[in-house]
């Protein structure tokens, strides 16, 4: 199948997605969209891989991981998750990272961000290990940087890392620090509402930008307060033009080249 837009990050393993996903695809198939559809925890890894499986011209990939806040009961099983990322489908380990945007008070704090972090370094060492790339969830604390600063620190103890930074809401100078290890960040739909993301959008190379919708939530314009579906990435995509000043053919063909690097689609 021929893309025109590639989603790097989706839930079609997550409901409403999950049970609409045979009409969802035939939607995609028609508008020349293709998805990764990424893992939060175990059970919704496993089938992020069975969705790749089941509509393989239209999930081009799955990914495995255990988000930092989103399944607090589970208890990171190294050697599942790792028998599960030996399938063909895995392109990425995540996704994964630190998530600080409602840390509980007082001294439980120090202990989320304690779990957080050893977390995501058994996250990073299975990337190191398998030799693939991560999707990266890092969300700050309102009016800082703290969760990229801290996960570009953990970071940087590594050699040889493929990261992209999805739904990226850093600023220019989290942006330099990424682009200096060659790696990527994703845009999604509240950049096609809200003028925050202009500034950083403008520096950054296309080469070190890709377009996703996390659907099915943050839906963009003109579908905002709907239910977010992949193939809406194409407003992203049209979005990121505009900012850049570039046509849409020039950020359609390098974002699908991006997508296929970091991604090997």
């Amino acid at each position: 199948m021929q893309y025109k837009y590639i989603d790097i990050h989706s839930h079609l393993n997550l409901s409403p997605l999950l049970e609409n996903a045979e009409a969802l695809v035939v939607r995609m198939r028609e508008k020349g969209i293709g998805t990764i559809t990424v893992g939060t925890d175990l059970a919704t890894s496993q089938k992020a891989i069975e969705t790749a499986e089941q509509f393989p011209d239209i999930v081009v990939g799955a990914t495995v991981g255990l988000h930092p806040n989103d399944n607090e009961e589970e208890v990171f099983d190294m050697e599942k998750y790792r028998e599960l990322a030996q399938s063909p489908k895995v392109v990425a380990i995540g996704e994964c990272g630190l998530d600080y945007f409602r840390l509980p008070a007082g001294e439980k704090a120090a202990t989320v961000i304690g779990r957080q972090k050893e977390l995501f370094k058994k996250h990073i060492e299975l990337a190191v290990e398998l030799k693939k790339p991560l999707m990266l969830h890092c969300r700050p604390s309102k009016g800082t940087m703290d969760a990229y600063e801290e996960a570009l620190e953990i970071l940087s103890e590594h050699q040889n890392l493929t990261c992209n930074f999805h739904f990226f809401v850093g600023d220019v100078s989290i942006a330099k620090k990424i682009v200096a290890q060659g790696w990527t960040v994703s845009f999604d739909g509240p950049i096609t509402f809200a003028r925050d993301y202009d500034e950083v959008i403008k520096f950054l190379p296309l080469e070190s930008l890709m377009a996703e919708t996390d659907a099915p939530f943050a839906a963009p314009l003109p579908y905002r307060g709907k239910t977010c579906e992949p193939w809406m990435v194409e407003e992203v995509v049209k979005k990121i033009a505009e900012i850049k000043g570039e046509s849409l053919e020039t950020v359609q063909k390098v974002l699908l080249e991006n997508a296929s690097r970091v991604f090997g689609l």
